[in-house]
């Protein structure tokens, strides 16, 4: 049971993150005037860039921060205040103010082929997903099939992702502005406390302080 717990934990910290929610208007605006197939097809490059790019820094990442001398707990630390600067910006709207800007200039300067940039980064596997997917792998004592788990939820919120990206259309008229702004707002505070989590767990790998219940 703690076992699921975790990789519960794991994927809701995972999909925050990456906010498939939010995105999904943002994938309309950048393939208007793409057919169906067009759509699909620069969904599912953008999702499996995505999933590259994350697998690589679930991967490799703890060995890249151990040969520049940063320790998993400092890192937990440093990744968990990033994740709480991005909860204030959901709470806040500057994500999705910022997101925005970020869709325009692309549309305007790639509008035939947005999948690489601005979907698969920075919008998908941004710096927030790709600090989340080293703090989850590094997770203390964790072996082999921790790390495949991890990579396992990692796909299922890409598959969450297409899925939005598939039905986009219907889900911008189903929330509205409104609507929207409602559910990432509520994403947001969710994704502070796990943050908060994030920064007592590193805090106690650095032996700063005691022992204090995880919940995972």
């Amino acid at each position: 049971m703690a076992d699921l717990s975790l990789y519960i934990t794991a994927f809701v910290t995972l999909f925050i993150v990456v906010d498939p929610i939010g995105l999904a208007p943002l994938f309309i605006a950048l393939t208007q005037g793409m057919n169906p197939r067009q759509r699909r097809a620069v969904g599912l490059r953008a999702c499996g860039v995505a999933a590259v790019l994350l697998t690589l820094f679930g991967l490799l990442g703890e060995q890249l921060l151990g040969g520049i001398g940063i320790s998993m707990p400092a890192f937990r630390i440093a990744g968990g205040l990033l994740l709480f600067l991005t909860a204030l910006d959901m709470l806040f709207e500057r994500r999705t103010q910022r997101r925005e800007g970020q869709s325009a200039e692309s549309a305007a300067d790639q509008a035939d082929d947005p999948s690489i940039f601005p979907l698969a980064t920075p919008l998908i596997a941004g710096p927030g997903a790709m600090a989340t997917m080293i703090l989850l792998v590094g997770s203390p004592g964790a072996g082999w099939g921790h790390v495949a788990a991890i990579h396992g939820v990692m796909l299922s919120v890409l598959a969450c992702v297409m899925a939005l990206f598939l039905i986009a259309g219907p889900i911008e008229r189903a929330l509205g502005r409104t609507g929207t702004l409602v559910v990432t707002r509520l994403l947001g505070m969710l994704l502070a406390a796990l943050a908060v989590q994030f920064v007592l767990d590193g805090m106690r790998g650095a032996g700063m302080i005691g022992m204090i219940p995880t919940g995972r």
